[in-house]
């Protein structure tokens, strides 16, 4: 018989994701939800396929390139979502008559695009997306900040930048220029400013949006103001003067920056940058990049922005909407490589060796004291020898080992061993087990630098 066995391998641009990889995803995905709910922000899903008439042409040229598409049940043509904006709008007009406005939602799924494959970067990843539907009070924008602040200093980060903009200040300067119905290819070509650069910029913005040299060169003024945000507004009046868009661009980021550190935001953290754009289409206000300082290079983690338009194309009710996504996985990728991750392959933080044959049900009843105290724990599912099995416990990363033989049993007493520090205390076996939950506990505070890694249920 011929070997027909299939060689086992990814596609390009997709991933497998082995424990070690998962579990600090896992922890991250947590961590979103309860900054989420902290603020309000209700869980909400929807299919991964749309039609595709719900996806095409929402997000841009680019994105309707990187669009997965194909005939389902032979002529219906149906799309993978490449976001969770554009499947919320859907979703809102579909529903807001029963769930009422203004809504609050998060959704952390899964979204495809069929984008080149770069660090940080897959055809299949994940969103951790908050919203607020129906209002356009300034308010939600200045919650918005708050969210991605809260959510980047409960991570375990201190030195990251969030960029803000608003969309409606080049509009405003547009319309100065005469060329407001140019805004899309203009804001695209913006949008590619870090990438390829000034002199490229301008001659897209000539080519595609019929710019002059001299009006390419006033949208890339206004792109290259510096300077602290007051020093930054003081110069965008005299650019967007005679428009009430641009004036009110203006007037919305100056309340976002004042009620931001209000708040007790440090300064540094919330930056006015006129020169983001975000490349998708949507967005017509308050826009959101947020980058880690000490590695800036790895791209934006965290973006957003308000889109009051987008739910038009499916109701006549107005809808306006803001939020921000989370970049899951890039923000893995920058965590790993500033070495923010444990290298486990267990969620569970303690392990109890299985040695004495004759002794399984007490070795369950320490397990379960643990568990009923939230903290995690495996069993070993074989009597073998202590030493082989403790070499499995350093391979899967555990933190703490509970030991006890025969001898330990019967004087009522456990030794508590730190497998990384290599140092063990015996612990009384009280009825309560107090001592002990007490004992790991103190272990496990030492910490890891990703939230819930101690292994402690839901809170």
């Amino acid at each position: 018989m011929s070997d027909q066995r299939i060689s086992p391998r990814t596609l390009k641009g997709f991933r497998d994701y082995l424990p070690e990889a998962m579990i600090p995803r896992e922890r991250l995905i947590e961590t979103a939800r309860t900054v989420y709910r902290s603020y309000g922000f209700s869980p909400i899903d929807t299919p991964a396929l749309e039609y595709l008439e719900i996806l095409a042409g929402k997000g841009g040229e680019e994105t309707d390139k990187q669009l997965y598409k194909f005939q389902d049940q032979g002529d219906r043509w149906v799309g993978m979502r490449f976001d969770l904006t554009v499947p919320l709008a859907r979703f809102a007009a579909q529903h807001i008559g029963t769930l009422g406005t203004p809504f609050k939602r998060y959704h952390i799924a899964t979204v495809w695009r069929g984008e080149k494959q770069q660090r940080g970067r897959y055809r299949e990843f994940m969103q951790c997306d908050f919203d607020t539907i129906g209002t356009l009070s300034v308010a939600a924008d200045i919650e918005t900040a708050l969210v991605i602040h809260d959510l980047f200093r409960i991570i375990g980060f201190d030195a990251f930048t969030i960029r803000v903009n608003n969309r409606l200040v080049l509009t405003g300067l547009l319309e100065r220029l005469e060329l407001a119905d140019q805004a899309t290819p203009i804001l695209r070509a913006i949008d590619k400013l870090a990438k390829i650069g000034p002199d490229l910029v301008a001659e897209e913005m000539q080519a595609t949006a019929g710019m002059s040299p001299a009006q390419s060169a006033e949208v890339l003024r206004l792109a290259d103001i510096q300077g602290t945000n007051d020093e930054i507004l003081s110069q965008l009046d005299p650019l967007v003067a005679g428009s009430q868009k641009g004036a009110e661009g203006i007037t919305r980021l100056d309340q976002l920056l004042q009620a931001v550190q209000a708040a007790g935001v440090p300064q540094q953290r919330l930056v006015l940058d006129v020169s983001i754009a975000r490349g998708l289409d949507y967005y017509t206000g308050t826009i959101y990049e947020t980058f880690l300082d000490a590695l800036p290079g790895i791209g934006s983690v965290c973006s957003g922005g308000r889109y009051d338009n987008l739910a038009e194309l499916y109701t006549k009710q107005e809808l306006p909407g803001i939020g921000a996504s989370l970049g899951l996985d890039r923000l893995l990728a920058a965590m790993e490589e500033l070495q923010m991750i444990e290298k486990v392959q267990t969620p569970a933080p303690v392990f109890i060796p299985f040695f004495d044959q004759d002794r399984l049900h007490e070795y369950l009843q320490l397990a379960s004291t643990l568990r009923a105290a939230g903290i995690g724990v495996e069993i070993y599912p074989e009597p073998k020898k202590l030493g082989q099995q403790l070499k499995y416990a350093d391979r899967r990363g555990f933190r703490v080992a509970l030991i006890a033989g025969r001898n330990e049993f019967e004087s009522g007493t456990c030794q508590v061993k730190d497998l990384a520090a290599a140092t063990q205390q015996d612990v009384p076996l009280t009825s309560d087990g107090a001592a002990l939950v007490a004992a790991v506990r103190a272990l496990l505070a030492r910490g890891s630098l990703l939230p819930g890694a101690t292994g402690a249920g839901p809170t």
